[in-house]
């Protein structure tokens, strides 16, 4: 009894004065080694549902499928979508499932917060997904099902926006770091993805969560890097250019798939419409389509492990790199089309490797005798086309080191990375993420300016009606007669170019009243919503500068 008072207590008090620095720290390790598990057990579990399914797991999956019949080949991918379809159909709301995007949001604009019943749904969706076909990655589920986690804790202890968000890239770099077996990438990746900042604050609990990630999984993955490449040949003072013009050709590659991605999943949109086709059914006849794909082309099934290394290892002719790659992109494309779950960042690295390989072929019988091998274009490939996809130059390139395990070609590529981020990013919204978020009218991309007057909800700072310093009752009706009126729904990312376009020192807030007439509640002034704008403006400063 005394014990469970003094818990009582101690959950209190945190929730009233928040955690000090130490507490907070031990919290981070706490979340790093849940997220770390969540990480690992994702991974196992979709190692050993593919093991039961096809009779390998990822690193063996492709050469099993080339030798099993068309027909387990094509139907599988069809009854795992259809079982993503049911339940994403059950148990969200609009039938798709969360992603990075949401988590980014979440840091952003939700305080770290993210919907746990829609996200449980989104990571089992995922599984079945990565497990029965669906041509996507598991870091995208992993860093959602360990946000999922740090939200859990957020809601419990009753976090600050600031806490919350800290708590998020701490289950983030975990993640991440326990996923790829990657620590330094997944501190970097949570702060230059999710937060999006490098906020001296965050970073030792970030650190401290990603080492207890990478321990988690070196305890049960072994201390093993992803690929083995052979020995880097690498002419630095000859080669540099051409490393240059790969990362130009990746950051074009990079935008052609993430183009593929958003035209399939509209032409999908559009053939549901039109079709009258259940949600549920959408992800099945995905799978079909994946299924009869694979049938000629069994690499684009799952995450892919094994044709990367193929490619990372030179073990792939030329033709046979630039139709995997076209092939890779289509399969890509019909996942995410069919709302199937997954992440992007593997299919990245595969399309990366592809082509880079095929870069390097062309390279080195132009310039033979003194360039180095086709694997270490294909390396730089990878880093780039991916850091191009995730709009993440930093986090990406030390993934690909600790992927490999191999620093020697560090300088082929940064190169390779720094020109295809350069390219990607004038030609979509700085990131396929960010892209996503754009198309949900989401404005991450333009940074802070673009993101804050959507995370000031009207009901904050308007003065209700009747108010001594409120607006007259025959003014407000006069506007919303102009059609300029706002709801309390609203946020100051609509009333701000309300302002401007009707010059006006107010706006009225109107309600929908019990006969469904409009009820005036209040009015939104100009000054206090800019008022409210510099405040959140100032505060973020402070935190990315803390």
């Amino acid at each position: 009894m005394e014990l469970r008072d003094s818990i009582q207590r101690a959950r209190d008090t945190l929730r009233r004065e928040g955690p000090s620095a130490l507490q907070f720290w031990l919290m981070a390790l706490v979340l790093g080694i849940a997220s770390g598990y969540a990480a690992v057990g994702f991974r196992l579990a979709i190692a050993t549902l593919q093991t039961w399914i096809y009779g390998a797991d990822d690193h063996r999956l492709h050469s099993t499928l080339e030798g099993l019949n068309w027909i387990t080949v094509l139907s599988v991918p069809v009854l795992g979508g259809l079982a993503v379809g049911l339940i994403l159909h059950w148990f969200t709301r609009d039938g798709k499932a969360e992603s990075v995007a949401h988590v980014i949001e979440a840091a952003a604009l939700k305080g770290g917060r993210l919907d746990r019943g829609h996200g449980r749904a989104s990571a089992l969706a995922s599984l079945i997904t990565l497990s029965t076909g669906g041509s996507t990655g598991r870091e995208g589920p992993v860093v959602h099902l360990a946000a999922l986690i740090s939200s859990w804790i957020s809601t419990r202890i009753d976090a600050s926006q600031l806490r919350g968000r800290d708590l998020l890239g701490c289950a983030v770099a975990a993640a991440v770091s326990a996923s790829f077996n990657a620590p330094i990438a997944g501190a970097l990746f949570a702060m230059e993805v999710v937060l999006r900042h490098f906020a001296l604050h965050a970073f030792p609990p970030i650190v401290i969560a990603s080492i207890a990630g990478a321990v988690v999984s070196r305890l049960h993955l072994g201390d093993v890097t992803e690929f083995k490449l052979p020995d880097p040949d690498l002419a630095f003072y000859t080669e540099l250019p051409a490393f240059l013009i790969l990362g130009l050709v990746c950051g074009l590659v990079a935008v052609a798939m993430m183009r593929a991605v958003f035209f399939a999943e509209a032409v999908g949109d559009r053939v549901q419409r039109w079709t009258g086709m259940p949600r549920w059914l959408r992800p099945g006849v995905s799978g079909l389509l994946l299924g009869l794909l694979a049938i000629w082309f069994p690499h684009i099934i799952g995450v892919g492990y094994e044709t990367t290394s193929r490619a990372l290892t030179s073990d792939l002719v030329m033709w046979e790199a630039v139709v995997f790659a076209i092939v890779k992109v289509i399969a890509v494309a019909l996942t995410f089309a069919g709302r199937m779950g997954g992440g992007i960042f593997s299919p990245s690295l595969m399309l990366g490797a592809f082509t880079g390989l095929a870069f390097g072929y062309v390279a080195t019988e132009v310039f033979p005798g003194d360039w180095g091998s086709q694997s270490l274009y294909a390396l730089a490939g990878t880093g780039a086309l991916a850091a191009a996809v995730l709009g993440a130059p930093v986090s990406t390139t030390m993934i690909i080191f600790e992927l490999t395990g191999d620093w020697q070609a560090g300088i082929a590529v940064m190169a390779s990375v720094s020109m295809a981020v350069v390219v990607a990013a004038r030609l979509v919204h700085k990131s396929f993420f960010l892209t996503q978020l754009e198309h949900r009218d989401v404005h991450l991309a333009e940074g802070a300016q673009g993101w804050i007057p959507g995370a000031i909800s009207v009901r904050d700072v308007m003065r209700v009606r009747g108010a001594d310093n409120g607006a007259s009752d025959s003014a407000c009706w006069q506007l919303v007669e102009q059609g300029a009126y706002l709801s309390r729904h609203d946020t100051l990312q609509r009333a701000l170019p309300m302002f401007d376009r009707m010059n006006a020192a107010f706006l009225p807030v109107v309600d929908e009243g019990p006969e469904g007439e409009q009820e005036l509640i209040g009015a939104v002034f100009h000054t206090d919503a800019l008022k409210a704008y510099n405040r959140k403006l100032v505060a973020l400063h402070q935190e990315e500068h803390s």
